[in-house]
């Protein structure tokens, strides 16, 4: 080869190449142009560039001038101290040149990938990363046994740089491009990849795809028991099981514990619930993590392109209506969406932005019940009932806006609203010389999964100067779902040692009530109204209550029975041996001033008045 000219045509291959780098063009292309470039230049030669996959296997990334079977060929070998000069220049990490192919031991059982072609030398030099990793090589390839002159020595070192730059330039696209749009933890497609392809689909004419809204249920205490390694491994873990059950439908992380798997165009409503029970299913096994198990559970909400929504907003509302709607009645289920659950959806949304709204005024304020001794009227205790004051002036009852209470957030709020109110009302009754026992208030299961209960409370009752042991902690068995039995054990535990008794709420609508009795020993067990309703008709209700009351006394346990409206009920309960009550009989919840009032009349240490308690309002009072 003559060396006139070839440095300013290897000038212009250089300035070519870098340009069509910095375009942004494809690294295939910019590779197959480089090759094409220097065997101009070059003449009489072939080249190649290979890179590595993850496995340090070959991949032909460019051989422009050789058949796609040399391509097909070399992808997937391992590189090795013996595998023809490509292979073993990657593996030295230094030229290799072998002027006969047919003879030279590293091409030992990989000459018939090149002799066929008429290919009798090659001389391969690695591509090295800045970092120093080797990422791959260029080759020459000869039709006659013999090495690289002067020329192409100058020729390789410019296009082996080219190719550094190139591939390098390329890792960074790629691993900008996973940064964006995958998940970093799963390695799943992440939100952005999720809102591209749902808004791609919902583009398209008569969009009949599948969409499918999945959460992981109780991620938080599973991070706040056992660690956000646990957590983090529980994520993984329910990510590879959707992936692996959902075969032509993509699987996406789109939050902390939130996924949604797209189902492809053609999909039905039947095929929509098959591909929810294989993720179900695959759900079922445990999760071994550093010997603790873990019991993977997901809920999941679905809508069908089409059917539930034409847009990409309407369509994912309404699967994520659907999802809300499983969490609060099929946790651990599938719901798709359905028409009424939007009109639903919307107006506990609406509940939950007035309870919002109520909060930061300070709306939530208490209502107290009196619970009275069945013979003799006098008030032994108190029951705060949440009650939202409208901006109208109405008081709404907590039934009217329970829906807010399913999230965590509000119902934290509420109890912390209550509580200083509680207090607050508790203060004033002591500075104004009334006497009174207790008064019982609700908490939820977000306090118990809060983790500081029992600090919380001694907090705000140190600051209102009343003792602990005045306030009674009402729960239901709700607060026993979803978390360990230990944690609910030692929070009721510390709150029995500070003096603050502890009352079951609802005492047998729930599951395993007698169960709960043995692992969480409580103070007062209330019965429910349902049970005193049905009672009096001589009903098995009544065999049910009598057999609590006796249960209750036998493990030392105050019965208060809830819901007595009539004189018959409390004469038959105080006939079956139960003494505390509280109902419409004797009064509905009144606001802290009238309760006050009663508490002076009837309440602890006082001489019975004229008239009994009875049928007590806020008007009459």
């Amino acid at each position: 080869m003559r060396e006139d000219g070839s440095a300013g045509r290897l000038q212009a291959l250089q300035n070519d190449i870098l340009e069509t780098i910095a375009r942004g063009e494809p690294l295939v292309a910019v590779m197959e142009n480089l090759c094409r470039r220097a065997e101009a230049i070059a003449r009489g030669v072939i080249c190649s560039v290979i890179t590595l996959d993850e496995q340090q296997r070959l991949v032909a990334l460019a051989a422009p001038s050789l058949p796609a079977s040399y391509a097909h060929a070399v992808t997937g070998i391992p590189i090795g101290p013996r595998v023809g000069s490509c292979g073993t220049a990657i593996f030295r990490g230094a030229p290799v040149c072998v002027t006969d192919i047919a003879t030279d031991p590293l091409w030992q059982g990989f000459e018939s990938l090149v002799l066929p072609l008429g290919l009798r030398a090659c001389w391969s030099s690695p591509i090295t990363a800045r970092d120093g990793r080797v990422i791959g090589s260029f080759a020459f390839y000869y039709d006659e046994p013999r090495g690289p002159d002067e020329v192409e020595h100058r020729i390789v070192a410019t296009c082996v740089h080219l190719c550094a730059i190139a591939i390098e330039h390329e890792e960074v696209r790629s691993r900008n491009h996973r940064l964006a749009y995958f998940d970093t933890l799963t390695g799943l497609p992440n939100r952005a990849s999720f809102n591209d392809a749902i808004d791609r689909l919902t583009a398209a004419a008569a969009p009949d795809f599948g969409l499918m809204l999945i959460d992981i249920d109780h991620l938080k205490i599973t991070n706040d028991t056992m660690g956000h390694a646990a957590g983090d491994a529980l994520i993984v873990t329910v990510g590879r099981r959707i992936q692996s059950v959902t075969g032509e439908a993509v699987a996406y992380r789109i939050g902390g514990d939130e996924f949604a798997v797209i189902l492809p165009r053609g999909t039905t409503a039947a095929q929509m619930r098959a591909t929810a029970c294989a993720i179900l299913a695959a759900m079922a096994a445990p999760l071994d993590h550093d010997g603790h198990g873990i019991l993977p559970s997901v809920t999941i909400g679905a809508a069908l392109g089409g059917e539930d929504g034409e847009d990409s907003v309407t369509l994912r509302q309404n699967a994520d209506f659907a999802l809300y709607h499983a969490k609060e009645t099929r946790r651990g289920g599938y719901v798709r969406f359905k028409d009424g659950l939007r009109t639903s959806m919307t107006r506990r949304l609406q509940i939950k932005r007035d309870v919002d709204l109520a909060l930061t005024e300070g709306r939530i304020i208490p209502y107290y019940q009196p619970v009275l001794r069945l013979d003799t009227d006098e008030i032994v205790g108190l029951e705060a009932l949440a009650r939202m004051l409208r901006p109208d002036g109405r008081i709404a009852s907590a039934g009217e806006f329970q829906d807010a209470m399913t999230d965590p957030k509000v119902a934290l709020r509420v109890t912390s609203q209550m509580l200083q109110a509680v207090a607050t009302d508790m203060a004033g009754w002591q500075r104004a010389g009334i006497s009174f026992q207790h008064v019982g208030m609700n908490v939820t299961t977000a306090d118990f999964q809060k983790g500081d209960l029992v600090q919380r409370i001694v907090r705000v009752m140190d600051r209102a100067g009343v003792a602990p042991h005045h306030l009674v902690v009402e729960i239901t068995e709700q607060v026993f779902m979803g978390r360990s039995k230990d944690g609910v054990a030692r929070t009721i535990a510390a709150l029995r040692e500070r003096g603050i008794c502890v009352a079951l709420d609802d005492f047998g609508t729930g599951f395993a009530s007698l169960t709960h009795l043995l692992d969480f020993p409580v103070d007062i067990i209330k019965i429910d109204r349902s049970f005193v309703a049905a009672a009096q008709n001589g009903t098995k209700s009544s065999v049910i209550v009598e057999a609590m009351i006796g249960i209750a006394k036998r493990l030392g346990m105050r019965v208060i029975t809830e819901g007595i409206e009539t004189q018959a009920q409390a004469e038959w309960l105080q006939s079956v041996g139960c003494r505390l009550g509280q109902g419409f009989l004797y009064a509905q919840a009144l606001p802290a001033g009238i309760v006050g009032e009663l508490l002076q009349r009837f309440g602890p240490k006082t001489e019975r008045a004229a008239r009994p308690l009875r049928g007590i309002t806020a008007s009459a009072a």
